[in-house]
Formats: structure tokens, C-alpha cells, sequence
């Protein structure tokens, strides 16, 4: 990921609003119900596979085109990257679902630690999703990224506090995508 500053985030967002003027908090709400529908597409399957009935394997053909639909207005497929986005947007939002299941589980059973942490890490996710959908992450050198943990010109062990920084990095990146989130994608504006 390329490091972007608030300021630099804040002008893409701005763009990206004349370009695109989509109801963020509209989108927001379709974004949930992608997530609800790869979790149903994944429920017909399991369904099927436990009571060996083909009907639940049908609908998960007639979830996943409904899905397909719906993802069209909010990820864009052309382009370049146009369909490693498209698969990279439908599993951070399932990631992103299962993670937060995992974490009402932990809140249920009173691990609210461990719930938390899997909040947090749901809307990272979460973040990433939009991020990647609003064109806030330069993906153009992604092919080209080094290992986290080894030097390419050497192949050693990169020192642990450059690895270390490597980590900082990402995740403040990730922090500022999901501040950005709180901020743009409002679901209580009516």
C-alpha cells in the first residue's frame, strides 16, 4: 500500500465525490447486504452438505447472481485490476462478516477481549473494503511489494525493528482508512 497522508486521503476523497457522487451511507447499507448474501451463498452450501437435499445448492446460484447484481453498484469490475478488486471486495466483506459473528459469539459467551479484538479486526476489513472501492489505495506496485520479512537483494532476515516499522506502517494506514469510514459513510444521515 502506498503511505497516503490525511491530507493526501481527504483530496482523494474529494475527487472521488465529484467523480462519483454516490449516497455513501446508501452504499454503506448495500455493502452490509453484499455481506449477508455471501453469507447465505456459504449457508445453502453448508445446508445442502448437511442434509444432502440439492434443493439449497440451487439457491445458491439464485443468492450469488443477486449479489453479483448488487456488487455492480458499488465495485467497479473495469479497468486493469478490474476483477482481482472484484474478488479482493467480496472476500473483505465476508471476512469481514464472519469476523464480527466471531465476535458477537466471544461477546456472548462473555469474552468481550476477545469480542473486541474481532471488532477491531472486522472493521479493518471493513475499511480496506472501502478504501480499495474509493480508489484510496494505489495498487499499481502491489506486484512489485517485498516480502515483509526478507530483503529481496539478499534474501536474509529483514532486522526485526525493520519489520516491525513495516507493521506500524500498514496498520496506520488502515487506522486512517477507518477513520475515514466514521467520517464519509454515515448510515444515521436519512
Amino acid at each position: 500500500m502506498k503511505k497516503m497522508s490525511l491530507e493526501e486521503m481527504v483530496q482523494k476523497i474529494d475527487e472521488s465525490k465529484k467523480v462519483n457522487p454516490l449516497d455513501l451511507s446508501s452504499d454503506q447499507d448495500l455493502s452490509i447486504a453484499l455481506m449477508n448474501l455471501v453469507s447465505l451463498e456459504e449457508h445453502f452450501f453448508f445446508s445442502g452438505a448437511k442434509t444432502k437435499q440439492p434443493g439449497f445448492y440451487d439457491l445458491i446460484n439464485v443468492v450469488r447472481n443477486m449479489r453479483k447484481e448488487l456488487m455492480e453498484k458499488i465495485v467497479d469490475k473495469t479497468g486493469a485490476q478490474g476483477n482481482e478488486v472484484w474478488c479482493i471486495s467480496k472476500h473483505l466483506l465476508a471476512a469481514s462478516m464472519r469476523l464480527y459473528e466471531v465476535g458477537t459469539k466471544a461477546m456472548g459467551a462473555g469474552n468481550k477481549a476477545d469480542a473486541y479484538k474481532m471488532f477491531e479486526r472486522a472493521y479493518e476489513l471493513y475499511s480496506l473494503f472501502w478504501g480499495l472501492n474509493m480508489k484510496m489505495i494505489d495498487l499499481t506496485g502491489v506486484k512489485e511489494m517485498e516480502p515483509a520479512l526478507y530483503d529481496v537483494a539478499t534474501n536474509d532476515k529483514k532486522p526485526e525493528k525493520e519489520i516491525q516499522q513495516q507493521m506500524t506502517e500498514s496498520k496506520s494506514t488502515v487506522r486512517k482508512l477507518g477513520d475515514w469510514v466514521k467520517k464519509a459513510v454515515n448510515c444515521c444521515i436519512e
